[in-house]
């Protein structure tokens, strides 16, 4: 063992889905080495409190004799003082099939190092090594990770593994299984693809998009990339969707449908077009919050919540540019980019929450609102992903329109990248609002008050249409109207009962009900599952059914159950909102040319 801190993994027991570790400190603390391990992984804001896998813990001493262990905190532990080289054995339970845990079973391994290493306090900037045992029995297992290869093992392979820090450690999540396997490069930087769970993916096709997307982006910053390498950790599921970006990989669980077949076609479809942007999205984030970073990010404490009301700038510009990406890459037409950007702004529209939560409140309160949410979320708050992707193509538009295209917010992205990420510094909270006032020379005041701090809508309609594009809101498509096409505003108005259903036991469940609608002014609540609407019993399709057939102002009888006591509603159906955005390329050449220059973005630019 050469490294300071050593550790070795070894998936012993996979169908009991237990990893084995053994971590070995060549110095430990003199008055007793302290151990903690993370209660939370960067870019998931939440309190994960990953110790309640960890199993039986036991410490021995330079001779091997057993040294005493207190627990000090719910992640916390104490050695009594002991000489070196100091030995600490446990379990870890695998069984979280996310991004953000560690998966074990018959068919694969992953971990993300937050929950399975325990930390040396005190020696987490010193050199550590990882051991990966091949599992007894496993045959064709290989191993993917963007941690730096030991001299003698080889690639993909069982063995060493080198980080310079502890922080370092575990921001490199390890795969190992039977897993599909190709490479590329973009902009000379080797990048892989692992695809772990049953599939059929072209990864021909896949590398091919991945490499002009991931080279757009490396030449958007400006060459050379910031890692040597990078890897897409891919687990295809039946259903699932998620991604976890770390500083040269990134973990994403898709659903096997997602992944481009042999026959797909060249532009892509809806579902391949959405796992494109999903991996988009990380890859941005290897600059926007990995090394351009929130002040309070500098360094992590994973000991606890880590509060900054910028997340609508590090999730929500980056949930910007990930679809602008695709497009920009040619990978997407503008005209597929213009319908991905009108369900953003039609997801935002839907969300009542947005017109009583702030998107700084948003970002504060991400570890108590957003990744904690309930049936009254959709009223109460305002994702920092989504109006944080507005407040970013708000800004870029405005600057555009003040500069005469002159500068951006790629100009602005790119001073952050050299004046904040290269420069290894935090960005404070009114660092982007003093740079967007350098490059305009307009301090854009009330846009920042109502974009940020308030409830009140953004400019939308007004930036859009300003820069050419057509812009039309209208209802929601649903059952056919009596005398129109469904949602085309033909005929008369489309009703609203103000919630969303769902299939429930014998009936219809209410998953949200909408303040203020028709459903919530009669006093009907979430969770409750409508049996009967005017006498004849209803089913989750069946309601969805007989609304189609309703007109604004129709009274409606409903019976539901909440709980186990039935009630009686009357409704009132109203019209439905307008909430459906629909975005179009202008006709005019000219108008056409000045959106172009937007999506494709025009010639570097200085400030």
């Amino acid at each position: 063992m050469n490294a300071a801190v050593h550790y070795r993994i070894a998936a012993h027991q996979p169908a009991a889905h237990i990893f084995d570790l053994l971590l070995t400190i060549a110095k430990p603390a003199p008055d007793g080495q302290q151990l903690r391990l993370p209660n939370w992984i960067p870019g998931s804001y939440m309190i994960r409190d990953f110790s309640r896998h960890l199993g039986p813990i036991s410490v021995r001493d330079g001779s091997g004799q057993p040294v005493a262990l207190a627990r000090t905190g719910k992640s916390a532990w104490q050695c009594a003082p002991a000489a070196g080289p100091l030995t600490v054995a446990y379990e870890v339970y695998a069984w979280d099939l996310s991004v953000r845990g560690a998966h074990l079973d018959q068919t694969h391994g992953f971990f993300n190092g937050t929950s399975v290493f325990l930390e040396a306090v005190g020696q987490q900037d010193l050199p550590h090594e990882l051991s990966i045992d091949c599992p007894a029995g496993a045959s064709g297992w290989r191993v993917a990770t963007s941690l730096a290869r030991a001299e003698g093992t080889p690639a993909l392979g069982f063995g060493r593994y080198r980080a310079a820090s502890y922080d370092e450690l575990i921001d490199h999540p390890v795969e190992m299984g039977d897993f599909s396997h190709t490479t590329f490069l973009a902009c000379g930087v080797p990048h892989e693809i692992v695809i772990t769970g049953r599939h059929r993916c072209d990864l021909d096709r896949l590398a091919r998009d991945l490499e002009k997307v991931c080279s757009a982006q490396i030449r958007f910053f400006g060459e050379p990339a910031p890692f040597d390498r990078y890897v897409f950790l891919v687990t295809a599921v039946g259903a699932g969707y998620g991604g976890l970006e770390h500083r040269a990989s990134t973990a994403l669980l898709c659903s096997r449908d997602d992944l481009p077949l042999a026959t797909e076609p060249e532009a892509p479809g809806e579902r391949y077009r959405t796992f494109l942007g999903l991996c988009s999205h990380e890859y941005f984030h290897s600059w926007n919050v990995k090394r351009i970073k929130p002040a309070v990010f500098l360094p992590y404490d994973l000991t606890t919540e880590t509060l900054t009301p910028l997340l609508w700038a590090f999730e929500g510009f980056t949930s910007y540019y990930d679809d602008l990406f695709l497009v920009r890459a040619g990978v997407i037409t503008p005209q597929a980019y213009l319908e991905l950007l009108s369900q953003q702004v039609t997801r935002h529209l839907r969300t009542p929450g947005r017109l009583r939560q702030s998107v700084a409140e948003s970002s504060l309160e991400a570890w108590t609102k957003y990744y904690k949410q309930d049936e009254n979320s959709p009223n109460a708050i305002v994702s920092y992903y989504v109006k944080g992707a507005l407040v970013g193509l708000c800004l870029d538009l405005l600057l555009r329109a003040r500069s005469g295209d002159r500068v951006s917010l790629d100009t602005l992205m790119r001073r952050l990248w050299t004046e904040f990420g290269q420069a290894g510094r935090g960005v404070g909270e009114d660092e982007i609002p003093r740079l967007a006032t350098e490059l305009c020379g307009d301090p854009l005041t009330d846009f920042w008050t109502n974009a940020l701090q308030g409830t009140g809508e953004l400019p939308l309609a007004e930036l859009l249409v300003s820069r050419g594009l057509e812009w039309l809101l209208r209802p929601a498509e649903g059952a056919a109207d009596a005398g129109g096409k469904a949602g085309s505003g033909e005929g008369r108005p489309r009703a609203w009962l103000g919630a969303k259903t769902g299939g429930g036991e014998g009936g219809a469940s209410l998953v949200h009900v909408f303040s203020g609608g028709p459903a919530s002014q009669a006093g009907l609540s979430a969770g409750d599952v409508v049996i009967a609407v005017n006498g004849l019993r209803v089913t989750g399709a069946g309601l969805d059914k007989l609304l189609g057939s309703q007109a604004p102002g129709d009274r409606l009888e409903i019976h539901a159950f909440r709980r186990d006591e039935l009630m009686q509603f009357t409704v009132i159906l109203t019209a439905a909102p307008a909430d459906t955005c629909v975005l179009a390329l202008p006709a005019d050449a000219g108008l056409r040319e000045q959106v172009q220059r937007w999506l494709l973005g025009g010639a570097r630019t200085t400030a």
